[in-house]
């Protein structure tokens, strides 16, 4: 028999809800048809593919995809009903208006649950978005700072860093030398350290300052983890959201006080071109 006639048969039989490919079954086949490793292998690897369920899938076979000949069936609540036949669940499943779900499609026999499959996904959906939500994703940022910095940038660049390591992101401080300042790290080495000792609340340093050819670099890392930092961010923001709920015509009132105080100033400034015209 030829490969490909072999490969024909195989497949019709496969397909076969009674067939269940075992090791017994194809060193049969192989001692009844002379066939080389190549053939043999493709044959089997053919075979077992077909009773998966045809594809490659991460979904679970429901209902007619299954093609075994008896489940262990779960009811809807969890009860265990026992091994029953294909047809019998089947049925339970239309009765109860479900769906016969395929949850151990390698055990022996495959354990089926019957459940309402798409509300299955959803939740399973819902799940995996929560967990993406509370997922923490460490990120470096990055801070470029100069020997000679003026005070009011340094206290800008210090407050951007204060609010990295608030959020539980790792800071990288980095000081350009330019020119002749090369020829003095010791500048950028204290400036690295003042910026450490005014953020130690909510830092510490966690690489040296080390000299990286025109830059010198700094690793900051919060005391605070990621998880931690969000877990806060999101009830801060909760707890704005209950405050604008309960007192919903403050800010409009605080709005209309400004408006008030704001209309006695521009009358005094549009009386007093008047008044200086009159004693002219």
């Amino acid at each position: 028999m030829r490969a490909p006639r072999l490969t024909a048969a195989v497949l019709r039989l496969s397909w076969s809800p009674a067939c269940v490919p075992s090791g017994a079954f194809f060193r049969a086949l192989r001692w009844l048809v002379e066939v080389s490793s190549e053939t043999y292998a493709a044959v089997r690897q053919t075979a077992v593919w077909c009773y998966r369920g045809g594809s490659i899938s991460a979904e679970p076979r429901i209902n007619d995809r299954i093609r075994v000949p008896e489940v262990r069936l779960v009811g809807p609540s969890g009860e265990q009903v026992g091994i029953v036949p294909l047809a019998k669940a089947l049925e339970l499943a239309q009765e109860y208006d479900l769906d016969l779900v395929e949850v151990a499609a390698n055990a022996r026999p495959p354990v089926c649950k019957l459940m309402d499959y798409g509300k299955f996904k959803y939740e399973s959906a819902m799940k995996a978005r929560e967990a993406r939500k509370n997922q923490a994703h460490t990120v470096i940022k990055e801070m470029k700072l100069r020997p000679k910095i003026d005070p009011h940038d340094y206290d800008t660049k210090k407050g951007h860093v204060v609010r990295f390591l608030k959020q539980g992101d790792k800071v990288k401080i980095t000081i350009m030398f330019r020119g002749r300042e090369q020829s003095r790290p010791e500048l950028g080495y204290r400036l690295l350290q003042r910026l450490a000792t005014d953020v130690e609340d909510l830092g510490f340093i966690e690489s040296n300052p080390k000299q990286d050819g025109r830059n010198m670099i700094m690793v900051l890392g919060p005391h605070k983890k990621k998880t931690e930092a969000m877990a806060e961010a999101r009830e801060a923001q909760a707890a704005r959201k209950a405050e604008a709920k309960a007192n919903p015509g403050r800010s409009q009132n605080a709005a209309e006080e400004g408006v008030a105080e704001s209309a006695p100033a521009e009358a005094e400034s549009a009386e007093t071109p008047a008044e200086a015209s009159a004693e002219a």
